[in-house]
């Protein structure tokens, strides 16, 4: 890379604006001297690092380095035999503590931060030397008590002296005798030593060593004799407590000197992801996005791939840059850029070469998601003033010495960026020029970007294989840029024009035309349709767009509200068939409370004794069930008319007639005929006696279920056996005793005599709420456990009531 170029494309300003971001001298160091990286696979590794840590940032919402210091100068101080300040340790002591507090915040989510957690990986934590720090030095810098005995002997003496020596002095202060010879009532100290105020002319009177005098001379400060010895006490005391510190400190810095080289990699480390953090932290606030980075495809010449989405120059005002999309299609590596001066291309140029360095340095990019580049491996910049006073040499001259250096280097893997080739001489030689520099760079394969004003490079674009036009739009109307980069189109001077807007005299812009060819005026006239008509596409285009996005709100809109109304719908149809299934199972319930009632009655009982009263109470039972039955009929959709098949003629009724009991609301057979008006009557596997005239004679047996349901009643039909042995061992209490009564209904119907129920033994539980079951159950006249060799307390037998 030409360092040149960072300046000229103004890297230089970006890293610095990044180095903000940081948190500390050492990180701020490493981006400062970020370079951008030839190699795809460390590039792409660095867009993934900023990438985790924009990541991490979102998701912990801050990750910061803490009290962080670059301390590798002290530890390597130490390595050396350095004896360090409370002040360093204690910045050593922040470092590493910081280290530690990131290296567990990283870790706890390193699946879904690999390269964060590599880094972080290598945070040497050093709590053997973050230990002992703590251990002498307090967190204001002081060596703490704590640190020796010795040093917490020397101090406790120290204490004890200086009391003694306060306690001394103020006896002399307030003694009478000295009282007409002081200055002050007050102890002070000079040069270490603890003194008192004596007035000048009492010299002679307080006897002792004179140590300072004011300013004035009128105050001379005394250490009294009596006093002397204490204060040499001190000061011993004050030199065996500053030997002692230095030893404490000298073996503190003995025990970094050991770790010096894990606490600098530390250091590098937190500065690494403090960089990472900072990358993160400036792409959020340019609103950045990570670019896709590929290399060179080796099926077409030179292979490099430039794309760029409403990209933005990073350092001019947000509110003011203009986006443009930059494509070069896959046989073009050559844009040339033209159009009026202020127009923007140089700001285009800029754009695409810093962008360009940003992605390799790792940076997110000021561009929409989608943009994509290639890794060049070298990136070169000829843009700006380049007079040199110094070496006599020309705008042209500086210029043309910078772009021979580029010859020299430039080749397939390289990006140049050329603003105004060929400017600063004759025009004709200068766009001569310019082409013969564009030739040799197009037959070497480097991706190029050129700015220029010269029209036989618009020529040159167009029939030339591998370049391509681009131009910048200008507002004539309000003869100011738009700062849209055109890809495609040339651009134009619109000098005439411009003129003409500013005022200049129709006759004077009449001969200006008339000087310039028919030819180039033709060229420019269909230049100007062409980007008219551009315009209009463009406008109709947006209003498109608009229109589109009107229509995708609206069917998005409707579609929230026909899912709106097809969930009421269904929870209104669930709130329907909920309510509906509740009423029919407790219709349900209700038919099975009153079949048990009927087969519950002694067939002895309903021919003795009480049986107007019984047939009465079965009526009434059979009534409500009618009526029940009769609800939950209306509830439900008209059924087709029914025919009442019944005779309405009497005649004598003969075996095997088909009757209806109303008695019992069931449909049977006559099965024999009793003494008097009494019948048995085969209603589904029982046999009951009723009275003949209580029976409806049916013409047809087979139209009995119509006449049932026409009367909303219930037979009890003839079901198949549901076997001898129900097992309910491995069930719930929930799910066994539902099972358990829906069996011995069946059982009981089917006419068996008695059934086996399976329950094993377990626990008890299940055993115990089965024969409880079974002790209120109607239907069930006894039960008992089955014979050891038949399972025992495990399975229960159940004998049924018979009904004749």
């Amino acid at each position: 890379m030409d360092p040149k170029t960072y300046i000229k494309l103004e890297l230089d300003k970006i890293l610095k604006q990044l180095a903000g971001y940081a948190s500390f001298s050492a990180s701020r160091a490493l981006l400062e001297a970020l370079e951008p990286t030839a190699d795809l696979d460390e590039a792409r590794r660095r867009l993934a690092e900023t990438s985790e840590a924009r990541a991490f940032l979102e998701e912990r919402d801050t990750a910061t380095v803490g009290g962080a210091r670059d301390v590798r100068l002290y530890a390597d101080g130490a390595a050396r035999g350095v004896t360090l300040t409370p002040e360093q340790l204690l910045e050593i002591k922040a470092t590493l503590q910081a280290a530690s507090a990131l290296r567990r915040s990283i870790e706890k989510v390193a699946d879904r931060f690999p390269l964060l957690a590599a880094t972080a990986a290598m945070l040497d934590e050093s709590r053997r030397v973050v230990a002992a720090i703590a251990q002498v030095v307090d967190d204001e810098g002081q060596v703490l008590d704590s640190a020796s005995p010795r040093l917490a002997q020397i101090r406790h003496d120290l204490h004890l002296a200086h009391n003694r020596l306060q306690s001394r002095l103020q006896t002399i202060i307030n003694s009478g005798r000295y009282a007409p010879y002081l200055q002050e009532t007050l102890i002070t100290l000079r040069e270490g030593r603890y003194v008192i105020p004596v007035k000048a002319e009492a010299r002679g009177r307080v006897r002792g060593i004179v140590h300072d005098q004011s300013s004035s001379g009128a105050t001379l400060f005394i250490e009294p004799l009596e006093t002397v010895e204490i204060n040499n006490e001190i000061r011993e005391l004050q030199l065996a407590e500053q030997d002692e510190i230095r030893r404490i400190l000298r073996e503190v810095s003995a025990l970094i000197g050991e770790h010096a080289a894990a606490i600098c990699q530390t250091v590098e480390a937190l500065a690494a992801l403090d960089a990472a953090f900072a990358r993160a932290r400036y792409a959020n606030a340019l609103h950045a996005s990570p670019p896709t980075l590929v290399g060179f495809d080796e099926g077409r010449f030179p292979g490099s791939t430039v794309r760029l989405y409403r990209a933005r120059h990073p350092l001019i005002d947000p509110q003011k840059v203009v986006p443009i999309d930059v494509e070069l299609d896959p046989e073009t590596y050559i844009l040339i850029i033209t159009g009026p001066n202020t127009g923007g291309k140089t700001v285009s140029l800029k754009t695409v070469g810093l962008l360009t360095l940003m992605a390799q340095c790792g940076l997110h990019i000021p561009a929409a998601e989608g943009s994509t580049l290639s890794v060049f491996d070298a990136v070169y910049a000829d843009i700006g003033d380049e007079q040199s006073i110094e070496q006599s040499l020309s705008t042209f001259s500086a210029h043309l010495t910078h772009i021979i250096d580029i010859l020299q280097e430039a080749d397939e893997r390289s990006l140049v960026i050329l603003d105004e080739l060929g400017a600063g001489t004759d025009p004709m030689e200068g766009a001569a020029l310019a082409r013969a520099i564009l030739d040799e760079l197009r037959e070497r394969g480097a991706t190029t970007f050129v700015a220029t004003h010269y029209p036989e490079l618009k020529l040159y674009a167009h029939s030339t294989p591998g370049v391509r036009n681009a131009s910048v739009e200008f507002d004539v109307e309000t003869l100011s840029p738009t700062y849209r980069l055109i890809v495609g189109l040339p651009g134009r001077s619109n000098a005439l024009a411009i003129a003409a807007r500013l005022g200049l005299p129709p006759p004077i812009i009449e001969r200006a035309r008339g000087y310039i060819g028919a030819q180039d005026l033709h060229a420019d006239d269909l230049l100007e349709e062409i980007h008219r008509t551009r315009e209009e596409i463009h406008r109709t285009q947006t209003r498109l767009l608009h229109a589109e996005a009107e229509l995708n709100r609206q069917r998005d809109e409707l579609r929230a509200r026909l899912a709106a109304l097809e969930e009421e719908r269904q929870a209104i149809l669930e709130a329907a068939r909920a309510e509906a299934h509740a009423e029919l199972e407790a219709l349900r319930e209700e038919v099975r409370e009153l079949r048990r009632r009927l087969r519950a009655i002694p067939p002895t009982y309903l021919a003795g004794a009480g049986l107007e009263e019984q047939i009465g109470y079965i009526e009434a039972e059979s009534a409500q069930l009618g009526d029940l039955l009769k609800m939950s009929t209306e509830r439900r959709p008209a059924a087709p008319p029914m025919i009442d098949v019944a005779e309405t003629q009497p005649r004598t009724l003969q075996v095997g007639d088909a009757v209806y009991v109303p008695s019992l609301n069931a449909e049977g057979e006559v099965a024999a005929l009793m003494n008097g008006n009494e019948v048995e009557v085969q209603v589904g596997q029982f046999r009951v006696r009723v009275e003949a005239d209580a029976l409806e004679v049916r013409s047809h047996r087979q139209h009995g279920e119509e006449a049932r349901r026409e009367r909303g009643g219930v037979s009890i039909p003839h079901v198949e056996s549901p076997g001898l042995e129900l097992h309910l061992r491995g069930m719930t209490l929930e799910e066994g005793l539902p099972r358990l009564e829906e069996y011995l209904d069946r059982a009981y119907v089917a006419g068996l005599p008695w059934v086996r129920i399976v329950h094993g033994k377990g626990t008890g539980t299940l055993r115990k709420a089965v024969r409880d079951l079974l002790r209120r159950h109607p239907l069930v006249r006894e039960f008992k456990s089955a014979p050891a060799n038949e399972g025992g307390e495990g399975v229960t037998i159940v004998y049924f009531v018979p009904l004749v």
